[in-house]
């Protein structure tokens, strides 16, 4: 197989493997290139706990320091209470320093707005033109700052999402649960999240360390271990995030992990149920969630792949919630941003205003099987493969908008091909109301694809 390219530059910023593609000196310049685009003042910057994180965290404040920028130090945080910070703050930006779900080798960088959302593709797309063109602001001598700290983004971020919840009827119910925060920023919040919550800890991977001991994408497959605790321990739910805490994957009391989509429309359902109102999602997200939205008599949006694109929708059609199929839980009356912690909070109060089981509330909510594999191939493999399958499903329902989704309504199932944001890969993504479909539809775009054996 060819060589990838290991570094990703795109609308969810710039990333790559440490001291391959990503060195200090990019970091240092991609900085340079947001002071220039965000102009003078505050700049939040946080990171999650990866052990590239501080040496990174040092160039970023050097580029923002030339600017005329003035970094503030958030700390070990999780991406979305950045996000929340640098609304509530008189900030001109942030930037977080992380690579979410990707091994500990990699690294990134994120780029927020002032209105603590992350820079949509026309923001992108100028801030890359100003650091290839690398044209930077110099900040005069007299503008020069020092590097400033703020240790509030966790404590406010955690009062928002208290504020949100019944949180007297959650303490109510002594909820015992067991959760996963492979030693990533969740570390640092979760456990006083379900304390504020009255819940008995199972704790797992809670040093802010960034040793992660398994795959930070907190797909089942990387969960065998929340499985077995949450169920040898009698747990009522597990919960696992990645390594910034934006994604969030969750555990029946069987010890079945209830898969990433299942994450949304829990809280879609559950949301609609009391402030019934529209909903946002991206197009690889489960068909259950437009059946959750029908059911609510609630109208629901489409959007490409990427968190800043459906933020764009839910603010355009004043959304009461949205997500990604991904565990991307977000509640616009917090933050419209991707949040781990509310996913929780929602998910016990559910729990406890019906009195039912995780399994059970599950269970209410209409099956799909979506299987997801994904092929590593350079830029212009990607892009042959995509005009191949345009081309071939030309007179068939698809949707291009992001990739190519092709729609199998013979069979109530649809195939999405993408190339992904932050990696080298090619996505294929398929669902159905039976695993057996779904798995014969991914496996017919790997042939018709012409990828190696499914």
């Amino acid at each position: 197989m060819a060589r990838v390219h290991a570094l990703k530059i795109s609308i969810s910023g710039v990333r790559g493997v440490v001291g391959d593609f990503l060195t200090p000196q990019l970091i240092e310049s991609f900085a340079k290139a947001f002071g220039t685009f965000a102009g003078p003042g505050r700049v939040n910057v946080g990171r999650d706990t990866r052990t590239s994180g501080e040496m990174l965290l040092h160039a970023v404040s050097a580029g923002l320091l030339s600017t005329g920028c003035t970094p503030v130090d958030l700390g070990i945080c999780p991406t979305p209470s950045v996000q929340i910070r640098t609304k509530e703050t008189d900030a001109v930006g942030g930037i977080i320093i992380t690579a979410s779900h990707n091994p500990a080798q990699w690294n990134a960088l994120k780029f927020v707005g002032k209105n603590g959302i992350f820079l949509d593709e026309y923001e992108s797309r100028t801030l890359v033109d100003i650091y290839h063109e690398g044209s930077f602001r110099r900040g005069a001598d007299e503008e020069i700052e020092t590097i400033r700290r703020d240790p509030l983004a966790i404590d406010s971020h955690l009062q928002k999402v208290l504020d949100y919840v019944d949180v007297e009827l959650i303490r109510s119910k002594r909820f015992k649960v067991a959760f996963d925060c492979c030693n990533g920023a969740g570390s640092l919040m979760t456990p006083r999240l379900l304390q504020e919550l009255g819940c008995q800890l199972i704790p797992l991977s809670t040093e802010p360390n960034g040793i992660f001991p398994r795959e930070p994408e907190p797909t089942p497959q990387n969960l065998s271990q929340l499985c077995s605790t949450t169920k040898l321990s009698g747990a009522d739910v597990g919960f696992a995030q990645d390594a910034d805490a934006d994604r969030l994957a969750i555990i029946n009391e069987y010890g079945e992990a209830i898969g990433e989509d299942y994450t949304l429309a829990l809280a879609v359902q559950f949301v609609l149920s009391k402030t019934p109102g529209p909903v946002v999602v991206n197009l690889s997200t489960s068909r259950a969630i437009e059946d959750i939205a029908r059911q609510h008599d609630c109208p629901i949006y489409f959007t490409k792949i990427g968190e800043s694109n459906v933020i764009d929708k839910i603010l355009d059609c004043g959304a009461v919630v949205g997500g990604e199929g991904n565990g991307g839980v977000m509640i616009p009356a917090i933050h419209p941003c991707r949040d781990s912690f509310i996913g929780i909070a929602l998910v016990l109060q559910y729990m406890a205003q019906t009195g039912k089981t995780l399994s059970q509330l599950v269970a209410e909510i209409p099956r799909y099987y979506m299987v997801k594999k994904k092929a590593a191939l350079s830029s212009d493999q990607i892009f042959g493969l995509m005009e191949k399958l345009k081309r071939q499903y030309s007179g068939a329902h698809i949707d291009v908008t992001d990739g190519i989704k092709i729609f199998f309504d013979d069979q109530h199932g649809w195939a999405h091909i993408r190339p992904s944001n932050t990696e080298p890969i090619l996505r294929i993504m398929s669902e159905a109301p039976t695993l057996a479909v779904a798995e014969a539809l991914n496996a017919r775009i790997f042939k018709e694809a012409g990828l190696p054996s499914y």
